[in-house]
């Protein structure tokens, strides 16, 4: 006998990678009798029909919202206030919204700015899966299976809101954790947010040098494996940059701090201030893989 479904109409702002995925792990659960795509490119909606992430192209927010049972916005976190004020004044009393933004603190002033009394009809979220390929070719129903999926529900979320955006994401195999937006930020500033900050400016700086294409033809696996995360999404990242950039300029601090040491140890051929800072860096890696591996 199949699960009964939790979701009636579920309505996606964003059906590339993230929203995609959403929309096919729902439907894939037998969660959703109806999904509803929204997005600024026809093309982009085009294909999320052709592929079967959703049902139906959205044009009308008022139309298409106020009889919704969850919204997910699932866009670049810059646009996230504009979608907010459209949703707003349209929102059902059972219509529950929730995000997959980055960034948790910029989310939810904009959310306080535009929601008002229906505040309580938002839970913010934030699934831990994300690659560096984009757009509704890249979704995939299993993309959030045993992932990490983290709310950060504010004081006047309805505990049944919370309920109900956690259901969702268990529904697609998410692990769901809880954070404050403020520990969200700062945690992720350092261990996601920076990293990225870091690819890009390491393919950039090479990708200017006269000699590029030499660069790029000896690079090899250790090449690879650190500036992967630099294919991804240009007008995603600036805008997780941008919001979150007092906590990512704290953690460029302390990076540049751990540079100029090393670089004072490279000066004066301190070899063994290298080994002890490469032993330090060696073993936290390893633990952190093997825990991942349990998991």
């Amino acid at each position: 006998m199949s699960a009964p479904v939790t979701f009636g109409k579920v309505v996606v702002f964003g059906v590339g990678l993230i929203g995609g995925s959403f929309a096919l792990a729902l439907k894939a659960a037998g969660q959703a009798t109806e999904v509803v795509g929204f997005g600024r490119r026809l093309g982009s909606l085009t294909q999320a029909l052709e592929l079967g992430i959703v049902d139906r192209a959205g044009f009308n927010v008022g139309q298409e919202v106020s009889n919704a049972d969850l919204v997910l916005i699932a866009t670049p976190v810059g646009t996230t206030p504009e979608i907010m004020a459209r949703l707003a004044p349209c929102l059902g009393p059972q219509t529950v919204v929730t995000d997959a933004g980055s960034t948790k603190e910029d989310v939810v002033a904009a959310a306080r700015a535009h929601f008002g009394e229906r505040l309580g009809q938002f839970v913010p979220a934030h699934p831990i899966a994300g690659a560096e390929n984009s757009g509704a070719q890249a979704a995939r129903a299993d993309l959030y299976r045993r992932k990490q999926v983290v709310l950060t529900p504010l004081p006047e979320s309805a505990p049944s809101s919370v309920a109900r955006v956690r259901a969702a994401w268990e529904c697609c195999g998410g692990l769901i954790r809880e954070l404050s937006p403020a520990e969200h930020d700062r945690i992720f500033a350092a261990v996601s947010h920076l990293p990225h900050l870091l690819s890009f400016a390491l393919v950039h700086e090479l990708a200017r040098r006269d000699n590029r294409e030499q660069l790029f033809a000896f690079a090899a696996s250790g090449f690879r494996d650190f500036t992967r995360i630099a294919a991804s999404h240009p007008e995603m990242w600036r805008d997780i940059c941008l919001a979150n950039r007092t906590a990512l300029l704290d953690e460029l601090d302390h990076y540049r701090a751990q540079l100029d040491d090393l670089r004072a140890a490279l000066a004066c051929g301190d070899g063994a201030r290298l080994a002890a800072t490469f032993d330090v860096a060696r073993s936290a890696r390893r633990a952190w893989a093997e825990n991942k591996t349990k998991d």
